[in-house]
């Protein structure tokens, strides 16, 4: 008689058809809750297409998700939309005095009203209201801030705004820059602050590269960063009142770190602020060339500061000799220490950036003066 060999490997049990169903049901929602938002007209059509399913099938999750009050649908079927439900909405006001405390606000309240969210989403929301805070208590000249809360089932937006100054103007005067559109300039670059004693200047630059969205609406100006675009925006409006707004929105889901994001702007062991982006295309306003001395100084402030210095050339199609000839020679020469990185720049651009780079040098010889390069490309 031959028993049988135990030492075989038997094969896995395949999992239950129940589970695999289920799992899929909840890729497909979540998908729904994190796109819903940009397809709010047609996002059955774009479920059907992802997940190459009917629309019939979408629809199905679409109204799972109705009834568990995570969408609102607004319309009659044919021109049905849906929009995500809030979860939550709460809002409370806080004099300015010198007794406020943003730690304080954030674990009495803000924390409690964020609730159970992951930690690393927690940990960046702790650092960018708590600065942000802290900054309108210190800097606006207000007397009150306002903070506002709105959370659905994919993320969570803040709006925290102050009665003060305005942002742009308070920096506009400190540093005497002669348009409230150069302190953006300022504030991409970072390691920027009224009060050196007190502050850093990183708070605002962080906070704004670790959310998915970023915008500060403050008198006639308007800035926006988005997180993963590599562009920021001015956009000048009419004045609305004074004070300061901003508005935060980060996903509920997020796998960002505070730590990666910091990481990613600082260099060697003692981790210190010494990288940073600037986009030269801010430096441009309307219909304004790049092409004098001036403008290359008003880019180049405070970047002495840091170590590398990363100049993102998208958007601008082309640059002035006496422009490019400030920043990578003059200024490259006078500042060993400080990296000038320019990236995303066209083939105009490199052109000017690589004569500013390796200059002619006038050679003599017998015949006479005849220029040849310095240095090859």
């Amino acid at each position: 008689m031959e028993f049988p060999d135990d030492s075989k490997e038997l094969p896995l049990s395949p999992k239950p058809r129940r589970t695999r169903v289920r799992a899929r049901g909840e890729e497909i929602r979540t998908f729904i809750l994190l796109n819903v938002e940009k397809h709010t007209a047609n996002i059955a059509s774009v479920v059907a297409s992802h997940f190459s399913i009917t629309r019939q099938a979408a629809n199905k999750h679409l109204h799972k998700l109705v009834e568990e009050n995570a969408l609102v649908p607004e319309g009659k079927t044919r021109y049905r939309r849906y929009k995500l439900a809030a979860l939550l909405e709460w809002r409370s006001f806080y004099p300015i005095s010198h007794e406020s405390d943003e730690d304080r606000v954030w674990t009495r309240e803000i924390a409690p009203v964020l609730g159970n969210l992951p930690r690393n989403v927690l940990d960046i929301w702790h650092f960018c209201i708590t600065e942000m805070f802290n900054n309108a208590v210190d800097h606006s000249g207000g007397t009150m801030i306002h903070v506002q809360i709105g959370k659905t089932a994919a993320n969570t937006q803040i709006l925290l705004d102050d009665n003060g100054i305005g942002i742009f103007r308070k920096i506009q005067s400190a540093l005497g820059l002669t348009d409230e559109r150069h302190a953006i300039l300022e504030l991409t670059k970072g390691k920027l602050t009224t009060d050196p004693s007190g502050h850093t200047g990183q708070g605002i630059f962080f906070t704004s590269r670790l959310l998915d969205s970023f915008d500060i609406l403050s008198g006639g100006v308007f800035f926006t960063h988005t997180f993963g675009r590599d562009e920021d925006w001015i956009i000048e409006r009419p004045k609305s009142s004074d004070g300061t707004s901003v508005f935060m929105k980060l996903n509920n889901h997020s796998s960002r770190t505070d730590k990666q994001v910091f990481d990613q702007y600082s260099s060697g062991a003692d981790y210190g602020f010494t990288k940073t982006v600037v986009p030269v295309r801010l430096a441009q306003y309307g219909e304004d060339k790049l092409i004098s001395r001036s403008q290359a100084k008003r880019l180049l402030a405070r970047i002495d500061l840091f170590r590398s210095v990363i100049l993102d050339f998208r958007g601008v199609e082309s640059i002035g000799q006496a422009f490019a000839d400030e920043i990578f020679r003059v200024f490259a020469g006078a500042h060993p220490t400080t990296e000038l990185i320019p990236t995303n720049a066209n083939t105009d651009v490199q052109g000017m950036i690589a004569a500013a780079m390796f200059p002619v040098v006038p050679q003599v010889t017998n015949e006479g003066t005849e220029p040849e390069p310095s240095q090859s490309l």
